[in-house]
């Protein structure tokens, strides 16, 4: 058994902060970039070094027991502090950055296929792309953030990129292949990938609210494969496998490059969306303005795309 002050593990740590501040193992495991088999490998490695289960199943989600409700907010501060320290150094470097924080999963499917263009048009600034999102502070070696939410971020200037809305997309050969789709009732025939989300996001729509708002009654709904990550769905569509709801952040480029397509016109509005925060005092400067401009105009090429 381990001392009271032997250090734990800080992959454990890490993993079991991601999932305290997600409720979530699949979430968790999204923005560490690893499997959700391994953050929960992870933290029960840390409950077996603590001595003491940290969370537990509530319903469909998660809870913090009280060991691990007494631990989590000081490895947030502390993962936190971590991550301005890192970008402090980067910064002391002698080159001045224009910082940019998101999430590992947006900054992989859309921003990082983007910054090049930006850096082409700006060659005067030099672009650091963080993917290590924390939370929502925007310390001061950072320039602007970009977070997934409902639009509440006290105390930042807010822009937002694009409302998320769901709709259908497949492999190109699905849509004229054995088993055509030219109506949303043609699903029956089809394989549907689903996305196993999050309980902290009640409201994200499936695939029963869009074949609803398509108006296809006899289309199955429950049936299918599951995915607890939406970019395997994607990946797994864009092979063949079957159908997926996408949003255009996830989808925008397989879109693009028409290895996806979107065989219906419907698409399901969520109160969700990526927003472009900075600084108010900021937000006219120079390196924001153009940052924010370029990516306001990315993001309406890619709203474009399903049309």
């Amino acid at each position: 058994m381990a001392t009271p002050d032997r250090f734990p593990p800080l992959t454990a740590l890490r993993a079991f902060e991601a999932v305290a501040r997600r409720l979530s193992y699949a979430r968790a495991a999204e923005e560490l970039h690893v499997t959700k088999a391994a953050v929960a490998q992870q933290v029960r490695a840390l409950e077996q070094e603590i001595g003491a289960p940290l969370v537990e199943r509530s319903g469909r989600g998660l809870k913090l027991t009280e060991a691990g409700a007494a631990g989590a907010p000081g490895l947030a501060e502390g993962f936190a502090t971590l991550a301005r320290a890192a970008r402090a150094m980067r910064v002391a470097k002698g080159r001045r950055f224009l910082v940019i924080n998101s999430s590992p999963s947006f900054a992989a499917t859309w921003l990082v296929g983007r910054i090049g263009k930006f850096k082409a048009r700006h060659r005067e600034f030099d672009v650091l792309l963080d993917a290590n999102a924390i939370d929502d502070t925007l310390d001061s070696t950072t320039d602007a953030l970009i977070r997934w939410g409902a639009g509440d971020f006290p105390g930042l200037a807010t822009t937002l990129l694009f409302k998320e809305e769901i709709f259908p997309v497949c492999a190109p050969d699905l849509v004229a292949g054995d088993n055509p789709l030219r109506s949303p009732e043609d699903l029956a025939r089809a394989t549907l990938l689903h996305l196993e989300w999050s309980a902290a996001y009640p409201s994200w729509p499936s695939w029963p609210d869009w074949l609803k708002a398509a108006g296809a009654k006899s289309v199955e709904a429950r049936h299918g494969v599951w995915f607890n990550n939406m970019a395997m769905a994607i990946r797994a569509a864009a092979q063949g496998q079957g159908v997926a709801l996408s949003s255009f952040a996830i989808a925008a480029d397989e879109l693009a490059a028409g290895r996806l397509v979107a065989p219906f016109s419907t698409s399901v509005r969520t109160p969700f969306g990526y927003y472009f925060l900075c600084r108010p005092e900021e937000a006219q400067a120079p390196r924001i303005k153009a940052l924010r401009d370029f990516l306001v105009e990315e993001a309406a090429l890619s709203a474009a795309e399903p049309g």
